[in-house]
Formats: C-alpha cells, sequence, structure tokens
C-alpha cells in the first residue's frame, strides 16, 4: 500500500493529491486491523470467519496503488530517471518497513504461546535478530527460517508480504509497463483479470486469500493478487477522467466497508459462489470505487479533518499492526477467552494500533522521510 499523503508530502515537485483515495485507504487499513482481531476466533476456518471477506483490503489497496502510481509519475519519465524514481519510492515505503519489523521484533517473544506459537520459546535471540535486520530489506525469508511457525515470508510482521508484492509492482512497472500503450495495458489488464477469475473460483478455500509465504502455491497467489488490481488501477489512471460527485468520501468510505463486511456467499458446499464474489468485487466493483473517489472534493472543516486522520495513519496503521495481532491472538487462544469476554480487549487492540500507527507517522516517518528527501532527492 503506498500513497503520499497531502499533510506529510516531503517531495516538492510532488502534484496535489486525491484526499479522499488517502482516506479510504484509512478507512480500509481499520477494516483490517478489524478484520484481524475477528479472525482470531474462526480457528483458521474461512467459513466462520466474521468481517468475512477483509482480506479483500490488500487488494484495494493495489488498486489505489496503482491509480496513484499513474497518476503520480506517468507524465514525469523523461525528466524523472528511474533511480529518481526508485528513491522517492524508497524514501515513501522503506522507514515504515524498518519500524515495522522493529517492532514485531519487540513483541515477538511477547506473543509466545505453547498452543500457536509453540516454537518462539526456543528461537534464540540472534535468530530473531538475523530475520530483523532481513526484514529492513523486506527481502523473504524461506519456510526453513520461519521462527514464528505460520510460514510467513516475514515472520516478525506477517502483512509485510504484500508490501513485498507492492515492490515488485513498482518494479515491474518502472521498467516495463510504463512504456506500454493503453491498449497493451489494457490487454495484460484483461488477462491479468482472467487469472483473478479462475484463481478465486478454483481456490480450495473459495477465496482470494493467501500470497504470504516463499513457496509455490502462495507465490501464485501473490503474483494474482498483484497484477490485477495494481495495473487497472494504473489503466484507470490514464483513462478515466473523473467527474464531479457530490459527497463522494461518505459513498466510497461506506461501500468499502459494506464489500469487506459482506458474509461468506455460497457455503461449503458452493465455495466457487464466493469466488465469484471476491472476483465481482476485485475486477469491478474496486476500480468503481476508486473512480468514485477520485471525483469528490473534501468540503467543511469537519470532513477535512477526517480525511486528514485516515490519510494519515492509513500506512503506518497497516504495517505496524500485526504484531499487536499475534499478541491478542496468544493471550485468546491460551486462555480459551471467548468473543463475548474478549471484546474489550479487542477494541483496546484498535485503539492502540491506532496510537502506535500516529505516533510512528508523527515522531518517526515524517521527519525521516523529509531528512532522506533533504539528502538525496534534488
Amino acid at each position: 500500500m503506498s500513497s503520499q499523503h497531502p499533510q506529510s508530502t516531503v517531495f516538492s515537485d510532488s502534484k496535489k493529491h486525491y484526499e479522499i483515495l488517502d482516506s479510504l485507504r484509512g478507512v480500509a487499513a481499520i477494516m483490517v486491523v478489524i478484520f484481524h482481531i475477528f479472525e482470531t476466533f474462526s480457528g483458521g476456518d474461512h467459513l466462520k470467519q466474521i468481517i468475512n471477506h477483509g482480506y479483500l483490503a490488500v487488494d484495494f489497496f493495489f488498486v489505489l496503488s496503482g491509480f496513484v502510481i499513474g497518476y503520480a509519475y506517468d507524465d514525469r519519465w523523461g525528466k524523472m530517471t528511474l533511480k529518481g524514481f526508485f528513491k522517492r519510492r524508497l524514501i515513501r515505503l522503506h522507514p515504515m518497513i524498518v519500524v515495522g519489523m522493529i517492532i514485531g521484533a519487540i513483541g515477538f517473544y511477547i506473543s509466545a504461546s505453547p498452543i500457536v506459537f509453540p516454537g518462539i520459546s526456543s528461537v534464540p535471540v540472534w535468530k530473531m535478530l538475523l530475520i530483523m535486520l532481513i526484514g529492513f530489506t523486506l527481502i523473504p525469508v524461506p519456510t526453513s527460517l520461519d521462527i514464528r511457525g505460520w510460514g510467513e515470508m516475514h515472520p516478525l510482521n506477517g502483512p509485510a508480504w504484500s508490501l513485498f508484492f507492492e515492490y515488485v509492482g513498482n518494479l515491474l512497472y518502472a521498467l516495463f509497463i510504463r512504456k506500454f500503450s493503453n491498449k497493451l495495458l489494457a490487454l495484460l489488464v484483461f488477462l491479468a483479470g482472467c487469472a483473478t477469475i479462475h484463481l478465486a473460483v478454483t481456490s480450495p478455500h473459495g477465496d482470494m486469500v493467501g500470497g504470504w509465504s516463499l513457496e509455490p502455491t502462495q507465490l501464485r497467489i501473490g503474483f494474482t493478487r498483484l497484477m490485477y488490481p495494481f495495473f487497472a488501477g494504473l489503466l484507470l489512471s490514464r483513462i478515466c477522467k473523473p467527474g464531479r460527485i457530490k459527497h463522494a468520501f461518505l459513498w466510497s468510505s461506506l461501500i468499502v466497508v459494506a464489500l469487506l463486511v459482506f458474509p461468506r456467499v455460497g457455503g461449503s458446499d458452493h465455495l466457487w459462489m464466493n469466488g465469484l464474489y471476491d472476483s465481482l468485487v476485485i475486477v469491478v466493483l474496486f476500480p468503481m470505487v476508486v473512480y468514485l473517489g477520485a471525483s469528490g472534493e473534501v468540503t467543511g472543516k469537519h470532513s477535512t479533518r477526517i480525511c486528514k486522520f485516515f490519510g494519515d495513519i492509513s500506512y503506518p496503521l497497516y504495517i505496524t499492526h500485526y504484531p499487536i495481532i499475534y499478541i491478542f491472538t496468544a493471550w485468546v487462544v491460551d486462555n480459551k477467552v471467548p468473543f463475548s469476554g474478549a471484546w474489550p480487549m479487542g477494541i483496546l487492540v484498535v485503539v492502540v494500533s491506532i496510537a502506535i500507527a500516529y505516533a510512528c507517522l508523527k515522531l518517526y516517518d515524517i521527519p525521516v522521510r523529509a531528512w532522506l528527501a533533504k539528502r538525496f532527492i534534488r
């Protein structure tokens, strides 16, 4: 997930931003936190998951990223080099990746659990620190270096897998796809859309969940989840001129929440039906929401403040919340706490996650990016 927020832009040549799109990223990030909290009580059963389609927020982030990348950079090539592009993207994304891994390292041993994470207590500190240092680079670790036991390519901070694919999308865009004509890009998006639908309806779980592990099946899911939304967002930025839609922030936010909380479709007997729902949302509805959000303006003091806050915390919240989820999950499972007894702690997790994200943004991310931009960007 990536977008430069208007209040924290550190590049003097940055364009005006779509405030509503930034805020929608924040709305989706909060939904991800809530999704992960409820996921603790599903026992790994996709059918029992409350906030059932919260995982689709990642696909929404990719659509947003593709749109923002196209809008921000498509007309800069010629006066901006590949090196300049990569420096900008690294400065925008990488400081929070580092701090996310540090938070994951701090919480690693706290999340030790004889049921959920039985191997943590036997992991030597040097190995944990090695994984943290590798995590700083965002290079995925193989399952042989999985120190948590969930097979994640980033065991200290699971959601970093999507940032790895975000980097892949940026790399593909800068090296090749920025040069594609709209027709060729449309062909790529069509083929990627077909791959998305095929994966969704044939998935053994009937959904698009996955992409976080460095093994063939998970890598296929990760690349499939990246390709259509990211480059559909890019195509959308090229061919669609945003209109003027009133109350776009309200309507687009409500639609995003509704799509992510929508109940499971089809049940265990018709898994393909939920795959069709995922396909519809990713292929059709998410691009429509991005168009809707890009077609509105924020007016009014209160709306502006809300949008600004959601835009502020969106990326920091997403990349720092999961170490807290590890601890929450261990507590719930080890103590057999039902949802009726855990909901106050769940609310606290949301509040603490937002507070940590905001603190990281103000005290670390903005100052570090400003220094890096001054040092490395003319």
